[in-house]
């Protein structure tokens, strides 16, 4: 029996490909709403740390969500801080 989890997205490409994601956290900040996710089922490395992906949350008029890159570094770095201090009671993160 295959268990049903709601906190799986399945995010399809610009070529028709879907990929799995767990959700890990959706939050504002900055006055952008954002969604952290991490690869469902990626290959470990060993270390037993995954690279998340960060996208910005743009809701149509008609109230679909649409997920998008982000382009700026600076926004990049500040909104995975951010999610950084949210979670830094359930996750240990790297400094690099």
């Amino acid at each position: 029996m295959t268990e049903e989890r709601d906190d799986l997205v399945v995010l399809v490409d610009e070529n028709g490909e879907e990929a799995e994601f767990e959700l890990l956290d959706t939050f504002e900040f900055n006055g952008s709403e954002y969604v952290v996710l991490l690869p469902f089922e990626q290959e470990d490395d060993g270390s037993g740390m995954g690279e998340v992906v960060i996208l910005k949350i743009d809701r149509s008029e008609n109230g679909d969500d649409s997920f998008l890159t982000i382009d700026n570094d600076d926004e990049l770095d500040a909104v995975f801080e951010q999610f950084k201090i949210r979670m830094d009671e359930e996750f240990e993160f790297l400094d690099n």
